[in-house]
């Protein structure tokens, strides 16, 4: 566990970290001044095997102080969950109310007690190790019911979720948004002819090469439902889904999935439904949808395999 210790007193700086270290707790480092915490925080936004668990802040110190200090970071969305513990000197019990509504967790008073610090810093590490494991649970939580469980790529409700991010995002920003419709040809017989167990393992096959098409937080692939994929695009203009779309169509060709009863070829394809727009109070998610389905719907009409856009207007 890594603690900072927040005071402007060179002489406290090196009480608490002896005191401490005495206890066993080897991570702690130290800074000066706010500004100096500050500093020290933001060089490790990057640094995921060094984030500081727990706050020591002085109440008062020149030009910011520690319930300044702990405003500010509370506001901060990569450091509000950090715990602090504010230090304050008898005489200043008046302005702990200030500090718990800016967000501190516990206060301790100088002079400091060994026994005293040890505990309060025990029992708030305690209760930051507990939060960050539940707060695990949940992420893992969310996660797994984001997922399709067949083949483990975004399902249909991440789908909804994501697509209408982005479509607020672009209405913000002015930027385009893309789908991309997916359709592995001829699945019907496929099943009929290989059985349905090798039918989910070809929907595997097909949506990790589909998975493998898109990168970024910005991109998302998922099963739409059935046999169909889709793939939204963030901030992306038409010849970008384009290309993409092509990327997924290859992807799938080269898995070399055999499907003897298919009239389009002797392995597996998809056929794609490219669709672009810039998002507006005019027109809404379903459109965008509605627009990649009738393209889908062209590429299967043209003969399959092949990727078909939708008409702009």
């Amino acid at each position: 566990m890594s603690i900072l210790v927040v005071d402007d007193s060179t002489d406290s700086r090196l009480l608490v970290k002896a005191l401490l270290e005495e206890k066993g707790y080897s991570d702690i480092i130290l800074a000066q001044s706010a500004a100096d915490a500050m500093r020290i925080l933001a060089n490790q936004q990057t640094d995921s095997q060094n984030k500081v668990d727990l706050i020591l802040m002085d109440l008062v110190m020149p030009k910011m102080d520690g319930i300044q200090a702990c405003l500010m970071l509370k506001q901060d969305e990569v450091f509000k969950d950090i715990p602090i513990i504010m230090v304050t000197a008898s005489g200043e019990v008046e302005n702990l109310e200030r500090a718990f509504a800016a967000g501190a967790t516990d206060f301790i008073t100088k002079p400091l007690k060994k026994v005293e610090l040890v505990a309060r810093v025990r029992s708030v590490l305690k209760m930051k190790s507990e939060m960050d494991q539940r707060k695990a649970r949940e992420t893992e939580l969310r996660r797994l019911t984001s997922l399709d469980g067949l083949t483990g790529i975004a399902n249909r409700r991440w789908f909804d979720e994501f697509l209408d991010a982005a479509w607020r995002q672009g209405l913000k920003n002015g930027q385009p948004l893309a789908l991309i419709m997916v359709d592995i040809d001829c699945f019907k017989l496929y099943n009929d002819n290989y059985g349905h167990l090798t039918g989910d393992q070809c929907l595997k096959k097909v949506a990790k090469a589909i998975q493998s098409s898109v990168s970024g937080p910005f991109e998302l692939a998922a099963r739409y439902g059935g046999e169909e994929f889709a793939v939204v695009l963030a901030s992306s203009e038409l010849k970008y889904a384009i290309s993409v779309a092509e990327n997924v169509r290859t992807a799938v060709s080269n898995l070399k999935i055999p499907h003897c009863r298919s009239p389009v070829s002797a392995i597996v394809t998809v056929s794609i439904g490219v669709a672009n727009i810039v998002p507006s109070p005019q027109t809404t998610p379903q459109q965008l949808i509605e627009a990649a389905d009738d393209a889908l719907y062209n590429a299967k009409q043209q003969g399959r395999n092949q990727i078909q856009i939708a008409v702009q207007g």
